[in-house]
This record gives C-alpha cells, sequence and structure tokens, in this order.
C-alpha cells in the first residue's frame, strides 16, 4: 500500500483544468497544430515545418499543449512523435453546450436596438 506522499499506478491522471485547456486553445500557432495533427501522429518536425518559428518556440508550445493533456508524446527510436489526445477536449466541449441552449445573438438586430436606446437617453 503506497504511503500517504505516494500516488498510487492505479489511479488515472487528474483531468487537465478548463482554463489550461482554453489558454492552450487561445493560441492561433497552437490551434493550427492540433488541427495538423487530427490527420495522423506526427514527428515534432513535421510539425514545426509549415511555421515560420524556430524548434524550440515550437517545442514550447507543444509543451504548452501537453501540459494542458491536447497532446501527448512519446519518443520512438531519436525522434519525439506527438499525438492528438481527443478525449481531452470532452470536459471543455459539455462545458460550452450548456450554452448551446440559448438562441444565438442577432448582432444586426442587437445594434439597432442599442442605437434606438442610446437615442431615447436625455443629452446632458
Amino acid at each position: 500500500m503506497p504511503d500517504a506522499g505516494q500516488k498510487s499506478l492505479m489511479q488515472p491522471p487528474p483531468a487537465p483544468s478548463l482554463d489550461l485547456v482554453f489558454m492552450a486553445l487561445a493560441d492561433p500557432t497552437r490551434r493550427a497544430i492540433l488541427a495538423m495533427l487530427l490527420e495522423d501522429d506526427m514527428a515534432v518536425t513535421d510539425v514545426a515545418e509549415p511555421f515560420a518559428m524556430s524548434l524550440a518556440a515550437i517545442s514550447k508550445h507543444l509543451g504548452i499543449l501537453a501540459n494542458a493533456g491536447l497532446i501527448s508524446q512519446d519518443k520512438r527510436g531519436r525522434v519525439k512523435w506527438c499525438k492528438l489526445e481527443p478525449d481531452a477536449l470532452r470536459e471543455a466541449s459539455i462545458w460550452m453546450q450548456a450554452f448551446g441552449q440559448f438562441e444565438a445573438v442577432h448582432l444586426d438586430a442587437f445594434e439597432r436596438f442599442l442605437a434606438q436606446e442610446l437615442e431615447e437617453l436625455p443629452r446632458e
């Protein structure tokens, strides 16, 4: 039996927080990387190829994605590979679906409403 300071190997890893997932998704480079990984696992050098940035910068992006649980990385021989972890988006997807119960705001109608309200305000 493990002591209090030791984690059991049988416990699943903790789910990444929504904050980490959304922070990772906030960057367009990281979203592009995820889209690339939808097709198949990729070597880090292949992930970096289409971007005009250093391999070190891509590695930082990959680290953020891995920390959020959106990708996993493993070494096969001398090559480091990246794999999409689609289940990591489940919690974020469930959270966002809660907002689907509301009708989309029609911005044109909202703009007309605001203009009308502003016209009716007393001027100073």
